[in-house]
C-alpha cells in the first residue's frame, strides 16, 4: 500500500532545514576606538632637541645669507659668544641671584598672606562681603600702573621687587583659598559643632584640610607671577637683575645681549617651575595620607 504523505511533511521538512542568516541592512558599523601609543621618554627628547638644533641652523643660515637682519634677530653664534662674556666678565650671578631672592621671597609672601586672608572669611561672612570688593579691585588694576608707585615707596632695591612680585600673587592666592572655604559642606561643620568642636577646632581640622588643596593647586601660577612681577619691578627701576639686563641690552641696541638675558630667564623659569610642581605634587601626597 502506498504510503501517503502527511499534510505535515513538508512543514515539518522546512523546520529541519537550516534557517538562513538574516543580514541587518540597518545596523550601523562599529568603529573601534583608535590606539594611541606613548613614545619613550627618549624619543620625545631626541625630537623635541631636533626640533630645537633646527631651528637654531635655520636662524644661524638666515642670518649669515642676510634672509634676515642680523642686526636686529641677531643671529646664535653671536649669542653664544655673548652668553661666555655675561657669564666669564658680566654679572651674570649678581643678577641671576638677584631676580630669583625677588621670586621666592615675592612668591612665599604672597601664597602665605593670600592663603590665610583668603581662609580668614571663612570666621564672618560679614567681613568677607566688606574686603572682598577690595580684593577684587586690586586684581583689576594693572599692576605695572603700580610698580613706580612702589619703587618710591620701598626704593630701587630688593624690596621693591618682592613688593611687586608679591601684589601679583597675593590676589590670586586670596580668591583661590576664598573658593576653597565657599565649597565647603556645611553638613561637615554641623557634625563638627554636633560632636563639641570649638571654632578654631572645625577651622584647624576642617576648614584648613579641606582648603589645603585648592591652595596648593596655585603654587605653579603663583610662581610665574612671581617671576613676572620681579622683571616688571627690574623694568622700571633697579641697580641688578635679568630684568635690568634686558632693559640696558634694549636700550644700547644689543640684541644678542637681550637673546642671552631672555635665554637665562628661561632656564630659570623652568627650573623653578619643575621645583615648585615636584612640591606640588610632594604636598598632594601628605594631603592624601
Amino acid at each position: 500500500m502506498a504510503v501517503q504523505d502527511s499534510p505535515h511533511v513538508a512543514d515539518v521538512a522546512l523546520d529541519l532545514a537550516p534557517a538562513k542568516p538574516v543580514t541587518n541592512t540597518t545596523a550601523k558599523p562599529v568603529h573601534r576606538l583608535p590606539v594611541q601609543i606613548d613614545w619613550p621618554t627618549w624619543a620625545i627628547v631626541t625630537t623635541q632637541a631636533g626640533i630645537l638644533v633646527g631651528i637654531i641652523g635655520l636662524w644661524e643660515a638666515a642670518a649669515t645669507t642676510s634672509v634676515i637682519d642680523a642686526f636686529f634677530w641677531s643671529q646664535p653664534s653671536a649669542i653664544w659668544h655673548t652668553l661666555k662674556i655675561f657669564f666669564t666678565t658680566g654679572d651674570a650671578w649678581t643678577d641671576i641671584s638677584f631676580t630669583f631672592r625677588s621670586t621666592i621671597f615675592g612668591f612665599l609672601l604672597g601664597t602665605a598672606a593670600g592663603s590665610l586672608l583668603g581662609l580668614s572669611f571663612w570666621w564672618s561672612r560679614n567681613y568677607a562681603a566688606i574686603v572682598q570688593p577690595y580684593i577684587i579691585c586690586l586684581e583689576s588694576i594693572p599692576k605695572l600702573a603700580l610698580a613706580p608707585l612702589i619703587i618710591l615707596v620701598f626704593g630701587i632695591g630688593l624690596g621693591s621687587k618682592v613688593a611687586v612680585a608679591t601684589a601679583l600673587t597675593l590676589v590670586v592666592s586670596t580668591l583661590t583659598a576664598y573658593a576653597g572655604v565657599k565649597a565647603l559642606d556645611p553638613d561637615g561643620e554641623k557634625l563638627f559643632y554636633s560632636l563639641g568642636a570649638t571654632r578654631w577646632q572645625v577651622f584647624r581640622k576642617l576648614v584648613v584640610p579641606f582648603c589645603l588643596p585648592w591652595i596648593i593647586s596655585v603654587l605653579r601660577v603663583n610662581i610665574g607671577l612671581a617671576l613676572t612681577g620681579a622683571i616688571v619691578g627690574e623694568f622700571i627701576a633697579s641697580q641688578h637683575g635679568l630684568g635690568r639686563a634686558i632693559l640696558y641690552a634694549g636700550q644700547t641696541y644689543d640684541i644678542a645681549l637681550v637673546w642671552v638675558a631672555v635665554l637665562v630667564l628661561s632656564t630659570l623659569a623652568i627650573i623653578m617651575y619643575a621645583a615648585v610642581s615636584w612640591l606640588e605634587s610632594l604636598l598632594r601626597k601628605g594631603t592624601r595620607q
